[in-house]
């Protein structure tokens, strides 16, 4: 039976509407793909309470968590992810990239053009729509 892991992702925007997306570092599994900023729910944690952690943790700011934005199970070869991506807000600090390779703002409109991990594409599709 393959593992299974359930993750968190912020889907942050700025105050242009823009969201932060994030490119996995070379050493994450995955390299080289885009997502939105989150991690591992541990268990004793409420999803909401570990994308705060996870986000203080990558990024090294403060979030507000507004709304459920999608919830996705996605079987990858080795692995299903139930990803959990949130609406979130910035409260305090600004955005650094301490665990991946590099994060940048984007329109909406300009989301497509990334190679997003494959368990992102469902919340990306949704928010262009």
């Amino acid at each position: 039976m393959k593992k299974q892991i359930k993750v968190v992702g912020a889907v942050i925007r700025n105050d242009q509407n823009q969201i932060l997306c994030a490119l996995r570092s070379p050493e994450m599994s995955m390299p080289n793909s885009w997502e939105f900023p989150g991690g591992k729910i541990e268990k004793t944690e409420k999803p909401e309470e570990a994308l705060v952690r996870e986000i203080q943790e990558e990024l090294g700011c403060e979030i507000s968590v507004i709304e459920l934005v999608h919830d996705v199970i996605h079987e990858y070869p080795n692995i299903i992810v139930n990803l959990i991506t949130y609406e979130a807000k910035i409260i305090s600090g600004t955005p650094v990239a301490n665990e991946h390779a590099k994060i940048e703002w984007k329109e909406i409109s300009e989301l497509n053009e990334l190679e997003w991990a494959l368990a992102d594409l469902p919340t990306v599709d949704k928010l262009i729509r």
